[in-house]
């Protein structure tokens, strides 16, 4: 059974330059990441301010040998935004496609990726971009497995990409509660997001972590990992596992994630070693197995 790829996804957090330097130069040192998604996939705001920087990484990653896939923004608010995405979809020659409005700019019969912030929940959903050019899928966050095997089932055609590692991105919306909270509202918002890089958390009226905002998205405030063993996950019909950016140990994080796809760590292993690397919030994966996102589930 040879090894899933590993990919990286792109970057949903305000960083600054040089955060954003220091994250995709260790990601051009590993040598397991093959894929690297860039853009500005949240807030269209954002993008003057890390264009630069992410046009500096693409370099990087380029001579490092690592394929780079420009996404699209989700959710498209403005003019502006919309002709950025239009420019973008223009221009790649592989897009990462996060709105169903970025289809239309696609040259006809263009191959693209599919982002987790479509709407794709079945086979049919899934036939139904494939037939526009769809190659690969990054599966929404809720699927089960088995869920994911029955789309790989039914549309071999399209490789399936895993969300494996990050906050999960679970909605985004046309106003900015991070903006709202900091008593600012979102055409003012000084980029109030930029204080909080694994996103704010948001607690419950009795005080206990339940989300995480990022700008005008809402995230789940546990980090999701994909532990199930590699060999159920490669039954399921998944081709690639992406890492979502976040802060903390980078460098251990992807020597975890490239041990565990090799098999030389299994699930178990995988856990304790990106448990170590402190990540912003508790460790869940029970969308895998049809439980809610919030739990940890252990594999049976």
């Amino acid at each position: 059974m040879s090894a899933l790829e590993l990919t990286v996804g792109p970057l949903m957090f305000l960083w600054s330059p040089e955060r954003i330097a220091d994250y995709y130069a260790a990601i051009a040192a590993s040598p397991d990441v093959s894929r690297v998604y860039l853009g500005e996939v949240v807030c269209g705001k954002r993008s003057p301010l890390t264009v630069e920087p992410l046009l500096l990484a693409e370099e990087a990653l380029t001579k490092a040998g690592k394929a780079v896939v420009w996404a699209s923004q989700a959710l498209p608010a403005t003019p502006r935004e919309a002709r950025s995405v239009r420019e973008l979809a223009e221009a790649s020659a592989l897009l990462e496609v996060n709105d169903v409005a970025a289809l239309a700019s696609l040259p006809k019969g263009a191959a693209f990726v599919a982002g987790p912030m479509l709407n794709l929940y079945n086979q049919s959903a899934v036939a139904a971009l494939a037939a526009r050019g769809c190659r690969r899928i990054c599966a929404n966050v809720e699927l089960s497995l088995e869920a994911i095997a029955a789309i790989a089932k039914a549309c071999p055609q399209v490789e399936i990409e895993l969300f494996a590692y990050g906050r999960l991105p679970l909605a985004l919306s046309g106003r900015c509660y991070h903006a709202r909270a900091h008593k600012a509202h979102k055409d003012g918002c000084l980029f109030v997001c930029e204080t909080d890089p694994d996103g704010m958390i948001v607690r419950t009226v009795d005080g206990e972590p339940f989300l995480a905002v990022n700008g005008i998205q809402t995230l789940s405030y546990g980090v999701h990992l994909a532990d199930a063993e590699v060999g159920r996950l490669a039954a399921a019909g998944v081709k690639a596992l992406r890492i979502s950016p976040h802060t903390g140990d980078v460098h251990s994080v992807l020597a975890a994630f490239g041990a565990f796809v090799r098999g030389d760590l299994d699930g178990a292993g995988l856990r304790a070693a990106v448990t170590a690397t402190r990540p912003p919030g508790p460790l869940i994966n029970g969308y895998l197995y049809g439980r809610a996102g919030m739990l940890t589930v252990a594999e049976r």
